[in-house]
């Protein structure tokens, strides 16, 4: 498929590339709540340097005689990058994190609270992100040329919202994520084996995941286990099956976590939605009858009917509501008219139904509505130049589940990495 469509594609772009330097991108969690300052759940406000929320915590956990899943998060956040997070952990006093020393981690803030923090408990992140084009160094005036350049796009992006597409990072690092949980809903061990095993592809893998990968295309599964990097325990628990049984793909599959399944799920469903809203894009600012509106303060859905279809636009118009589009699942509320044929346009080209998710296993998705623009709010736009040269810094902050990227490619207008289709 090709890359994702700009909504402001008659805005020309700055030009230039993000996450040049670490400190180029710096995330900070926006808490959904208050924390209550008493409970028996500590909250630690972390700064990690370069390193997944995953790895973090994992430091963190053997620093103090804990398991991970002990702590709390209320999201992922990216690895290649300066961010800061909320986690918590049960029955442990503040004062244990007081003088800790660890690597790429500090503890920047700290609060105590009566619940788990948990995925989802949060109202957005703010973005710090700086832009940087080598001939900026070298023109001033060019520099200039792209902020006017950008706060066109942003002023336009702030009447018509930003189209809610799921950025690249859904679709893991081989861009497959989608593929493989087609494989699981289609129940096709042996394609899914051959995806998360085999494919060796130069331009992202590296080393002995590499090697491991081609020798399982070769057919050679006793090499492709010991080629096979040590910490990657699922990969290999799923080959000593294989290496007794190259056809027994679908006892294999019981080594993938169910956590990563379902991640590989709703990256289908994802991948889906991106293609949904890439119908609705010429008409992403208009209602229609038969839509199911996403309310923004509530994040509640409701049926557009013809007879309010006037007023329900008004409404669109102050970005209090907007079209929703699919996550698809078989107990997903379903929009009517125009818009139920554009979702079933693409389920049907996928060849799929949404009694599929219901029959995954354990797996399987209920789905639900996902609005298909968000807006961004404080945002701050300015030159400027250090020691590395001439940047572009934009600051905004974006309501959870959105995409930084998505907003950054408008602006820039490098193409987006591209997703294959199923």
């Amino acid at each position: 498929m090709p890359s994702i469509p700009y909504i402001t594609a008659d805005l020309p772009g700055t030009g230039g590339k993000i996450k040049t330097h670490l400190e180029d991108f710096q995330v900070e969690e926006i808490p959904l709540y208050p924390f209550a300052s008493v409970g028996e759940h500590a909250y630690l406000l972390i700064e990690k340097r370069g390193t997944s929320t995953y790895t973090a915590i994992s430091i963190l956990a053997k620093a103090i005689g804990r398991r991970s899943v002990d702590f709390g998060y209320a999201g992922l956040k990216d690895a290649q990058a300066i961010t800061r997070q909320w986690i918590s952990i049960e029955h442990e006093p503040n004062s244990r994190f007081e003088k800790l020393d660890l690597p790429a981690i500090r503890v920047v803030a700290q609060s105590r609270h009566r619940n788990k923090l948990k995925l989802g408990h949060l109202a957005g992140n703010r973005f710090t992100i700086r832009i940087r084009h080598e001939d900026w160094d070298k023109s001033p005036t060019m520099l200039q040329e792209a902020v006017g350049r950008a706060d066109a796009v942003l002023r336009s992006l702030a009447r018509t919202g930003v189209p809610n597409f799921f950025g690249s990072q859904r679709f893991g690092m081989r861009l497959d994520n989608h593929l493989l949980g087609m494989a699981l809903l289609r129940q096709d061990a042996k394609k899914f084996m051959d995806l998360w095993l085999g494919k060796a592809d130069e331009s992202v893998d590296r080393g002995g995941v590499l090697q491991a990968r081609r020798h399982y295309d070769a057919g050679n599964m006793a090499a492709a286990f010991s080629a096979w990097p040590g910490h990657l325990r699922a990969e290999r628990a799923a080959l000593a099956i294989l290496q007794k049984n190259p056809q027994a793909h679908a006892k294999a599959l019981h080594a993938v976590d169910i956590r990563l399944r379902r991640l590989l799920i709703s990256a289908l469903q994802a991948h889906l939605f991106n293609r949904v809203l890439e119908h609705r894009l010429p008409n992403l600012t208009t209602m229609m009858a038969g839509d199911l509106a996403w309310l923004h303060e509530t994040g509640a859905v409701f049926d557009v009917v013809l007879e309010k279809l006037s007023e329900e636009q008004q409404r669109c118009d102050r970005h209090e509501i907007s079209p929703s589009g699919p996550l698809f699942g078989y107990r997903m509320s379903e929009p009517r008219e125009e818009p139920a044929r554009m979702e079933e346009e693409v389920l049907a080209s996928a060849g799929l139904k949404l009694d599929d998710f219901r029959h995954a296993g354990p797996q399987k998705a209920k789905g639900s509505r996902r609005a298909m623009r968000f807006f961004f709010t404080d945002h701050k736009l300015q030159a400027g130049k250090d020691d590395r040269g001439g940047y572009l810094e934009l600051g905004f902050s974006l309501p959870a589940g959105s995409f930084a990227t998505i907003l950054l490619g408008e602006v820039i207008k490098s193409p987006l990495a591209a997703v294959p289709e199923l």
